[in-house]
């Protein structure tokens, strides 16, 4: 049996917010150089993983790991412009909550 932590287990920071109006950023932090290769080395955090939580193309997710911040990061299309009437969060403030549960294998 393979031993698992979610990402808010491990992660020192997990935020989204705004990128623009028609844009969201994910920024996940590790705390130290050792987690964050720890966590890259599972191939858990990638494109594909943002594409599939928030149902856009993976072509559309630009995603870049940062090995100086210890950091992952994301920028996706809103599904919703920022302020449009059927928006539910304006600043894309709490647009991280679906990776909060992602298990990665530790």
């Amino acid at each position: 049996m393979v031993a698992v932590a979610k990402i808010s287990e491990l992660a020192m920071v997990c935020r989204s917010k705004n990128a623009g109006p028609f844009l969201v950023t994910l920024d996940i932090v590790f705390p130290d150089r050792e987690t964050y290769e720890r966590v890259r080395k599972t191939g858990v955090i990638d494109r594909k993983l943002f594409s599939r939580l928030y149902g856009v193309p993976e072509t559309a997710v630009e995603f870049t790991e940062y090995s100086p911040g210890h950091a992952f990061k994301a920028t996706i299309p809103r599904l919703v412009g920022s302020g449009d009437i059927e928006d539910t969060d304006v600043y894309g403030a709490q647009q991280h909550a679906p990776l909060l549960d992602v298990e990665i294998p530790v």
